[in-house]
């Protein structure tokens, strides 16, 4: 029996509804970038899979499919041009610039941003939250940024970087903010690509910040086509899409109470996601760190190398108690290494 205290919210028309909008699928410009691999999906038990995402790019998780597509757009856009077909020709227009990429984060979308940066020859400024462990924020620094630690939550980190005057590459939305979210949504896309050639899907269980990947699900699987079950997993102490979705408008939440899954430690869902998440959404569940540690246990015990993120989804599944799906994928979003807070 689910716990009446647990954050819960459903919606059972979510797959009459039909999406306006289908997302581009930029994945034959990931393609191109130079050390390109579709991520595995590795089964668990009979019907149960996992798409494993600690490695992209030689990075511990997805963010980086929409900060490239992202990134390709913004900077293309600056110069007056469609987004480059190919790495190699965003590379050439690269050349020569001034331009610096800015972003605030609560862990890889940062990490993706200045991985871009560099791969781009460009510079990289980024805004971390509070909360974050030093080997994190080390792992940015790594990758040539810099790091501006603002020791505030991540709705206000995402503010100062908004004020910065550089160019923002940011992955959660607000009114007059929507054009770079929207890319960095369709680079996601390439993911559910992925999936589809190879499985064909009964409900796909996604670990949820301000959930722009959640989009990315939604306006393809409430598109024409199939029309799986889609499950949004939060922290039970950052449940504003649970909240939100209960409430049927936007509903911000506080997020200062620490949890390791701080990939997905977000007060407010972003505003371009929210539509679909309101019409589109099967379900949304909030889980503990501990439920998250137990399914990191359990995925590493199957060889799967998941981060508190990425095991979400196996909590929240779990948790969920939900009828029988012959074929389920678990998004495991991230790998262990992306975030060391999680004993």
């Amino acid at each position: 029996m689910r716990d009446a205290t647990r954050p819960w919210a459903t919606n059972p028309r979510a797959r009459d509804w039909t999406t306006s909008r289908r997302a581009q699928t930029p994945i034959a410009f990931h393609r191109t970038i130079p050390g390109y691999a579709a991520t595995p999906l590795v089964q668990l038990e009979t019907g149960l899979w996992a798409k494993d995402e600690s490695d992209r790019f030689g990075l511990p998780a997805f963010k980086v499919l929409g900060a490239s597509w992202a990134s390709n757009c913004a900077i293309s856009a600056e110069l007056g041009m469609a987004p480059a077909q190919t790495f190699s020709a965003l590379l050439e227009r690269s050349r020569g610039l001034s331009t610096t990429l800015v972003t605030a984060t609560d862990g890889n979308h940062g990490r993706a941003v200045a991985w871009m940066a560099r791969q781009l020859g460009l510079r990289a400024r980024i805004y971390v939250a509070a909360g974050l462990p030093q080997t994190t924020i080390q792992a940015i620094r790594d990758e040539g940024a810099e790091v501006i630690e603002t020791g505030r939550v991540y709705d206000e980190a995402v503010r100062t970087a908004a004020a910065s005057g550089d160019l923002l590459i940011q992955d959660t939305a607000w009114e007059g903010y929507e054009e770079v979210p929207r890319w960095i949504v369709d680079g996601y896309s390439a993911l559910f690509a992925e999936i589809d050639d190879r499985l064909d899907v009964d409900l796909v269980v996604v670990p949820t910040g301000v959930g722009s990947l959640l989009q990315a699900a939604l306006e393809r699987y409430r598109a024409d086509g199939p029309r799986p079950a889609v499950l949004a997993v939060e922290p039970v102490t950052a449940a504003c899409v649970s909240a939100s979705l209960a409430a049927g408008h936007l509903v911000s939440v506080d997020t200062s109470a620490p949890t390791i899954m701080a990939g997905l430690n977000c007060g407010t869902v972003s505003s371009l996601a929210w539509p679909a998440i309101r019409e589109g959404l099967d379900a949304a569940i909030g889980v503990t760190d501990e439920e998250a540690r137990d399914a990191m246990r359990q995925l590493h015990a199957a060889g799967l190398p998941a981060g508190p993120c990425g095991a979400a989804a196996l909590a929240g599944f779990r948790a969920a108690q939900l009828g029988p799906f012959p074929t389920v994928v678990l998004i495991s979003t991230e790998g262990v290494a992306a975030n060391s807070a999680v004993g």
